[in-house]
């Protein structure tokens, strides 16, 4: 049964009362995932902002990011897991109670939570789009169906009203790529959950291995670039009997993963695999030499700055827009290098005055960045909109 909106918790309207609904797309795609995460956080945060009304509407969703957003005004039914046959007829039901729901809130902007060849905005409203990365239309050959992302995204871009980018690579690569105008666009950097402010009171051998690991955050696939990761970290002897290799989410190790490690010499149990929720996260970075992140592009890159909130140092590449996002306070390397690679994993990993600069480097970096600053930046857009 579908909850109903409560009236008695939306805030009482103003003159300069600024009316913000977020639509339900994201939260049929992700039962987790940054963008939903994106996307609560800040209205999250726009709601406690003075004279700013936000609506989150997902009438039917996946999502467990929603959890904890029921005083927003908005109706939703989280799902159980069920058979792709079902998605469509879910997701078009979905579709029109949001429509509904959007076009009774009356919002001065709808929010685009994704990219769509449809209309969910009501008549008066601007619309505002977030874009969060141009992978699809920097690799194609790395996804099956790329056009499924690539039409819809440069559809939404230009019936858009203002385009967020989160990162100055992603802008630069949407005027790249989709043709969008420079002056359309604005860059407003994401913030770290409070959960990687305060790691987890778990004992480290409940999430790891008692031995000392470097940590690797995420899929694990294509332009991620674990493998040459595996290898590099492989080619050293030293590192191979000193540590362990721990990878957080991406699903369970794949078999030719566990063959590529055997053949590399690592010893059963070397290279693990672990999920959980953000609390399991926050003790992996705290408990971690060193984040190592090599991936070849990143629309923003949230792990680096969640692992230098708690102060775990950081490892990167130094392409897209991860540079903009550690500045100073990580070690990079080109991620095509696996010597590169390896040489900056031995420069922290054995050099305790270089490991703690990072520590410290880290967590004065990670304050540049947060949710409420996020929302400030985003609510001064809406408004220029008006």
């Amino acid at each position: 049964m579908i909850e109903k909106i409560d009236h008695s918790l939306i805030k009482e309207s103003k003159e300069t009362e600024l009316r913000v609904s977020f639509d339900q797309q994201v939260f049929l795609l992700q039962e987790y995932g940054g963008i939903s995460r994106y996307i609560c956080n800040l209205a999250r945060e726009l709601y406690l902002l003075p004279d700013v009304q936000t609506q989150v509407v997902a009438p039917l969703h996946f999502n467990r990011n929603l959890a904890g957003l029921e005083h927003l005004a908005g109706t939703r039914h989280l799902m159980p897991k069920m058979s792709t046959k079902l998605f469509p007829m879910v997701s078009l039901i979905s579709k029109v109670l949001a429509r509904h729901l959007i076009g009774r809130f009356d919002p001065d902007i709808l929010h685009e939570t994704y990219y769509s060849l449809e209309e969910y905005r009501p008549a008066g409203a601007k619309r505002v789009l977030t874009v969060y990365d141009l992978i699809h239309e920097r690799y194609p050959d790395l996804f099956k169906q790329s056009h499924m992302t690539i039409v819809p995204k440069k559809a939404s871009a230009h019936r858009a009203d203002h385009i967020i980018c989160i990162s100055e690579s992603t802008q630069r690569d949407l005027i790249e790529y989709c043709g969008v105008a420079a002056e359309k666009t604005s860059v407003v950097y994401l913030g770290v959950d409070a959960s990687f402010l305060q790691a987890s009171e778990l004992p480290v051998e409940s999430v790891a291995s008692s031995r000392p690991f470097l940590l690797y955050v995420g899929a694990r696939g294509g332009y991620k670039n674990f493998l040459k990761l595996l290898r590099a970290f492989a080619s050293s002897a030293r590192l191979k009997s000193e540590f362990d290799l721990v990878c957080f989410g991406g699903g369970p190790l794949h078999s030719d993963e566990l063959k590529a490690a055997s053949g590399l010499g690592l010893k059963p149990g070397q290279l693990t695999q672990l999920g959980g929720n953000d609390f399991i996260l926050a003790k992996l970075y705290s408990k971690a030499q060193a984040l190592v992140y090599p991936s070849l592009y990143e629309g923003f890159g949230i792990p680096p700055l969640e692992a230098m909130a708690v102060g775990c140092p950081v490892i990167c590449s130094n392409t897209s827009s991860l540079p903009e996002v550690v500045g100073d306070a990580a070690e990079t390397f080109d991620p095509l290098d696996e010597e590169a690679m390896l040489v900056a994993m031995e420069s922290v990993m054995y050099f305790p005055s270089r490991r703690n600069a990072l520590i410290e480097a880290g967590r004065a970096r990670h304050s540049m960045f947060s949710w409420e600053r996020c929302a400030r930046e985003t609510e001064a857009i809406y408004r220029k909109l008006l």
